[in-house]
């Protein structure tokens, strides 16, 4: 996928695993770290998605998307480290077509990119929703069509996820679903299992990123 992406990201070592992410995905991408700076870098570089960090110095990103949504469909994903909902509601209220919060994975936002930008291309919603099946008496999950090679407590994550998607589900709740011993079992032990799962969701749908982390609450399955 060919595309200019412009990176407005004030911290250096973000916006360069970014630049270096997108680049590896085949993408052209390049960055600014001052909020003045980006509506001219829009217009010089005219790229076809910008990624746009909240708090940027001397001009902050919603006051950015709010003017450029006045007059530009350029799609945006917003960053930021600010998980309240008010903030990600006014976000997307103000024309943002997707939000990522801090810490994320570089992978997810290649993906998240790739998404949006087929969108744009006229691809559809309809092109981007995930087939999802879960058959909980047999222990079977297919995605995409590819039978998913899932141990019991992967399946039992996946199937819970997929109960509600867009739900956020904290990692306590999720321990007591996918375990019913009550083991003695740290949080983050969710992790570990998460990153393993989504390794295999990954081999099966390569284009897709369907679990995604909510900063300091848990993590939501979304096939969209």
């Amino acid at each position: 996928m060919s595309a200019n992406i412009l990176i407005a990201e004030d911290e250096a070592k973000i916006a360069a695993l970014l630049n270096d992410y997108l680049v590896a995905a085949g993408m052209q991408a390049s960055t600014v770290d001052d909020g003045a700076e980006v509506i001219p870098a829009i217009e010089r570089e005219r790229p076809d998605l910008l990624i746009l960090d909240l708090m940027l110095p001397n001009r902050d990103g919603m006051d950015i998307c709010r003017e450029l949504r006045q007059t530009s469909s350029l799609p945006i994903i917003m960053l930021t480290a600010r998980i309240e909902e008010i903030d990600r509601l006014l976000g997307l209220e103000l024309g943002a077509d997707d939000y990522v919060c801090k810490p994320f994975s570089p992978r997810e936002v290649v993906a998240r990119v790739k998404a949006i930008l087929r969108r744009a291309a006229g691809g559809g919603a309809a092109a981007e929703r995930a087939e999802l099946a879960i058959d909980e008496p047999r222990m079977r999950a297919v995605l995409d069509g590819r039978r998913l090679d899932l141990t019991p407590v992967e399946f039992n994550l996946l199937a819970t996820l997929a109960r509600h998607p867009g739900r956020v589900y904290r990692r306590d709740e999720l321990l007591d679903q996918i375990y019913d011993d009550y083991r003695d079992v740290s949080d983050r032990t969710i992790d570990s299992h998460v990153k393993n799962l989504r390794r295999k969701l990954e081999t099966a749908a390569p284009q897709r990123a369907l679990i995604h982390s909510v900063y300091g609450i848990g993590y939501k399955l979304e096939l969209d």
